[in-house]
């Protein structure tokens, strides 16, 4: 794998930077204000925030599964630091006492880290607390949420979907199933002229489409992506495949951009063979987003690499 042993390399050096970290803890007393982040996250500290210290630890052991000769013994020792019986302990336990906390953004590539290492570490507690709260939480939302950022619905239902078909959880991946084709199963003619927002790491359409790939037979998938981009690949919708203007001056928020770029490419490449007709210019759309930010992913600034290596193997796995 042409980049794992860079993408390795940036992921534990940012994973070992303890600050800046924003904790995001709501303090429930005048006792529950330490947020130094190793006592109160043992798992989920470095790379800023608890999320991205979740997505690049999945990013190793993915590294570690495609390339094990090129990234070497740090990444795996770095994992066994991390993700020990008493940590795990401590990370579910929070997160039952706190069911919003990082939902659905954390939870989602939580329990992807949970799915990609399940035979190497002591994750199931993790992966169960998770699989808890999204079933409680699926039956209370009653809308989706549809922007350009975490709390976009559809991205996290897609990881959710994944993470637990490989688990095994037939009740989870059922729920999210139902969920999906109800929120977005009648979706047409998304309006993408608005895309993309200022701080956006997702498109809200090539998210929704990614997680309808998923719920739909193909046949069903095809028909609906065609109502819902009609002319996706042609006249309509050719901001999607152009390279956003990006920013990596160290504002995390406009730092987004560049992680769009990579997420709009793993969209694009794993949407476009049901539409073969234009599948060759999604594929260059994509390639053309990779192309754009990938400089960036291991020699850009803390608030660029302390999360874009997730994203760039998401975009890369689906070449």
């Amino acid at each position: 794998m042409k980049y794992a042993a860079a993408w390795a390399r940036i992921a534990c050096e940012v994973l070992e930077t303890p600050y800046p970290y924003g904790a995001s803890h709501a303090s429930h007393g005048p006792d529950d204000v330490d947020v130094t982040p190793q006592r109160l996250h043992p798992a989920f500290h470095g790379s800023y925030d608890w999320h991205s210290s979740a997505h690049m630890q999945w990013s190793l052991v993915r590294l570690l599964t495609l390339a094990p000769d090129q990234v070497g013994r740090r990444p795996a020792d770095l994992l066994d630091e991390r993700l020990t019986p008493e940590a795990i302990a401590t990370e579910a336990a929070y997160l039952r006492d706190r069911p919003s906390y990082e939902r659905p953004y954390g939870w989602a590539w939580a329990a992807m880290l949970a799915a990609a290492g399940k035979d190497s570490w002591p994750l199931q507690p993790l992966a169960d607390t998770i699989a808890d709260l999204v079933l409680g939480w699926l039956p209370r939302q009653a809308y989706p949420v549809r922007h350009g950022v975490h709390l976009n619905t559809a991205f996290a239902l897609a990881l959710l979907l994944e993470a637990y078909g490989d688990l095994a959880r037939t009740d989870v991946v059922e729920a999210i199933r139902e969920r999906a084709i109800e929120w977005f199963g009648q979706d047409t003619a998304y309006d993408t002229r608005f895309e993309p927002s200022g701080t956006d790491f997702l498109s809200p359409a090539l998210t929704e489409a990614e997680l309808m790939r998923r719920v739909l037979k193909e046949d069903e998938y095809k028909t609906w992506l065609t109502a819902f981009l009609p002319g996706l690949g042609t006249d309509q919708h050719q901001h999607l495949l152009k390279v956003a203007v990006t920013d990596d001056s160290g504002d995390g928020q406009l730092a987004h951009l560049s992680g769009l770029a990579l997420a709009r490419a793993w969209q694009l490449r794993t949407i476009a063979p049901a539409l073969p007709d234009v599948v060759d210019t999604l594929r260059a759309g994509a390639d053309r987003q990779v192309a754009a930010v990938l400089p960036t992913v291991t020699e850009g600034g803390f608030m660029s690499t302390h999360w874009l290596v997730s994203f760039a193997l998401l975009a890369t796995l689906a070449e």
